[in-house]
């Protein structure tokens, strides 16, 4: 029966890994926090609890030899990539995993300006977790090999059942924040879970992904239309230069872009059961409050 290793079992592994088992494998995760473990055992997934006095993360060796698919999603942080940082590629180095997935940004694209962007244009970050992610992406990268055969896959804000807008707008949070010409592409979790499966049943050693759906829109339309659909007064109208915000939400307004997604079609050939914001969130509502 093949294996899979999630490093860092969060949203979109545990959406890939429901797909996994429905083809008959075997799923481990890692996580640091007992509560997830138990989510993942109930969801027949074998977790592997790290240690945080492990710095090495010497409990994956095995189960890392024995996967025939990795995928990674644990973010970087200011040290780097940290699974990268414990060697556990160069201790497991007579392991040859089938693929491996690596779980990447949109926002290493930085501002374009609103332009059109596709896998082959400059990355130009902007915040500092844009920065670390394009290096992270390359150390990854440089993994590549008929033994090393990792993808990168660059997924655009994510949405799905308990994380929507609205989920937001129902409670009251949602807000409309105007930026003239601001775009975000959206991306579905199961629209990334059958996009790494295509993967893993085609892979390509060293390809990067654009992992989006196909309409960029201005953030305000999402919010509208989340609202229509619930039947709840529009969220008021907040020009961006006085909506109160994090850091790193700010963050995101800087970074302006249009994000082609034709290699997913072309190469993997990818059907997005959820092409807009508009068939995904209407999916969401007509599925009941249990999916907001």
């Amino acid at each position: 029966m093949p294996h899979c290793l999630c490093i860092g079992h969060g949203y979109s592994a545990r959406a890939f890994a429901r797909r996994l088992k429905g083809f008959g494998w075997q799923v481990s995760g890692t996580t640091r926090s007992p509560d997830r473990a138990r989510q993942m055992e109930a969801d027949g997934v074998h977790p592997i609890i790290l240690d945080s006095l492990d710095k090495e993360w010497r409990g994956l060796d095995e189960p890392f030899a024995m996967s025939d698919a990795v995928l990674v999603s644990a973010a970087p942080d200011e040290d780097g990539d940290p699974a990268l940082n414990t060697g556990l590629l160069q201790r497991a180095a007579r392991s040859a995993p089938q693929w491996i997935g690596y779980l990447s940004t949109v926002g290493v694209y930085g501002n374009h300006d609103g332009a059109w962007v596709d896998e082959t244009s400059e990355c130009r970050p902007v915040s500092a977790r844009s920065t670390r992610r394009v290096a992270a992406e390359k150390a990854w990268l440089a993994e590549a090999s008929d033994t090393r055969q990792v993808h990168v896959f660059r997924l655009s804000g994510i949405y799905g059942p308990g994380r929507s807008p609205l989920k937001k707008v129902a409670r009251g949070e949602g807000r409309a924040i105007i930026k003239p010409g601001q775009v975000f592409n959206r991306i579905h979790v199961a629209d990334i879970a059958a996009t790494l499966l295509a993967s893993l049943k085609n892979p390509a050693p060293g390809r990067i992904y654009n992992v989006t759906d196909d309409e960029p829109a201005p953030p305000q339309d999402v919010v509208n239309f989340a609202a229509d659909l619930l039947g709840l007064p529009r969220p008021p109208q907040v020009p961006f230069e006085e909506a109160e915000m994090t850091e790193m939400g700010r963050s995101f307004y800087g970074e302006n872009k249009r994000v082609r997604n034709l290699r997913i079609r072309h190469e993997l050939g990818v059907d997005l059961a959820f092409p807009t914001y508009r068939e995904g969130i209407g999916a969401l509502w007509a599925a009941g409050r249990a999916a907001l």
